[in-house]
């Protein structure tokens, strides 16, 4: 017989819990993200929709590994780092951090006033607009409040899953893209890699093990903390998968091997579905929602990076006078960011190439983290054993294609 008053209980500590799986999830569907399985879809069809669905448990085994770490030690991953290996490998972690966390910023800004443009509004005005704001939130919140706006905002970015459900695609198209993978092209494989570095991130380790801690969560949260990980996985790639299906299915089946040149391209495979204003509004807020959380994230997991390793302090309970560090580091790569979005770079090769240089990052970043998981927790929540094993395999073998993939793709 169902306790109610149990699984009650159980849904309120889940509540209590949840934020930072979903946050850092939800982040990963980012600008990049969409730009990134849209380009896939758009010319590769259906053909990389396998390596999405194996990127599922991947991205759960890496940040599981994030949350355990988090929640049994009390500390950030720069400062495990900094604790076990040193101020050169810490320095080096966080070197990493930072240049993908900048390359991120621009993604989201760009994306930002790329959705600006579709309405009329200059890309100068946009990017000041959300430049603002974002200095705001973080400003004037603590991170529970920070968490709530930044999720509620990441919401509108399921459009695209709804909108995917639509299509209606081809079944038979599906399944002979499914089991085609032309593994001797080097433009499929340096995708491979985008799609690797668009779905596990190195800032998204940072950041998750950073929030854990500062949410004060301890080791009584670990199950329903890995819970809403595995959720947000599932979540994040629905997303990725979504807007895959939604560009093959429009874009790649009548314009086949068709490059992405615009957000405008992709705005036009989806609205269709929604009707031409509707479906711009909801687009829009589904591309600024997407962006939005992952500025808040990504911008936190560098600051976060940086005050961990340089023993500054670094929590948003701290007001900017206490943690100047802290907010400056926040504050230093928003501008950075939409500086760099206002020289007008185009938005689609940029997206790209910044999660390739994800891919060829993770090698650093995902030993790092197998490391820890091994040395820095007690016996009981150390991985140890078969599992071990499976994760460093699992975890070798994203990081060598990824590699692979990127470095073919740019040199060929």
């Amino acid at each position: 017989m169902l306790n109610l008053k149990s699984l009650g209980k159980k849904i309120l500590f889940f509540l209590v819990v949840m934020g930072p799986g979903f946050a850092v999830m939800l982040a990963d569907a980012d600008v990049g993200s969409i730009v990134v399985a849209a380009q896939s879809g758009a010319v590769w069809g259906y053909k990389l929709l396998l390596l999405q669905l194996i990127l599922i448990p991947i991205l759960y085994i890496a940040q599981e590994l994030t949350v355990r770490l988090g929640l049994v030690t009390g500390k950030g991953h720069g400062a495990l780092i900094k604790k076990h290996f040193g101020n050169f490998w810490a320095w080096l972690s966080v070197g990493t951090l930072v240049i993908c966390c900048m390359g991120a910023i621009v993604t989201e800004i760009s994306g930002i006033a790329s959705v600006g443009l579709l309405f009329g509004m200059p890309i100068w005005l946009s990017t000041l607009l959300v430049t603002v704001f974002l200095i705001w939130l973080v400003w004037t919140r603590s991170y529970n409040s920070v968490e709530r706006i930044a999720l509620a905002i990441g919401s509108f970015a399921l459009i695209y899953i709804v909108v995917a459900w639509q299509v209606s695609p081809n079944w038979h198209e599906l399944r002979i893209g499914l089991a085609s993978l032309p593994l001797y092209n080097h433009e499929y494989l340096y995708m491979v890699a985008a799609n690797i570095g668009a779905v596990i991130m190195p800032w998204m380790i940072f950041y998750q093990q950073s929030a854990v801690v500062d949410k004060k969560l301890t080791v009584k949260h670990l199950k329903m903390a890995r819970l809403e990980t595995f959720l947000g996985a599932i979540v994040a790639q629905g997303i990725m998968i979504a807007v895959l299906i939604v560009t093959a299915a429009t874009i790649g089946k009548l314009h086949g091997n068709t490059s992405l040149d615009t957000v405008h391209q992709i705005s036009e495979a989806i609205t269709p579905y929604l009707g031409v204003t509707f479906g711009k509004i909801l687009f829009g807020l589904g591309m600024i929602g997407a962006a939005l959380i992952a500025t808040v994230v990504v911008s936190l997991a560098a600051a976060w990076g940086v005050g961990e390793i340089t023993g500054c302090k670094h929590s948003l309970q701290d007001c900017p006078h206490e943690a100047p560090w802290f907010y400056g580091a926040y504050l230093f790569t928003l501008i950075v960011g939409g500086l760099i979005v206002i020289s007008g770079i185009p938005l689609i090769s940029l997206n790209i190439a910044i999660e390739v240089m994800n891919a060829l990052l993770l090698p650093i970043v995902l030993l790092f983290l197998f490391l820890l998981a091994c040395k820095a927790l007690p016996e009981e929540y150390k991985l140890k054993g078969a599992y071990a094993w499976v994760v460093g395999i699992v975890l070798f073998i994203t990081s060598a294609v990824g590699l692979f993939g990127g470095l073919w793709g740019i040199l060929a």
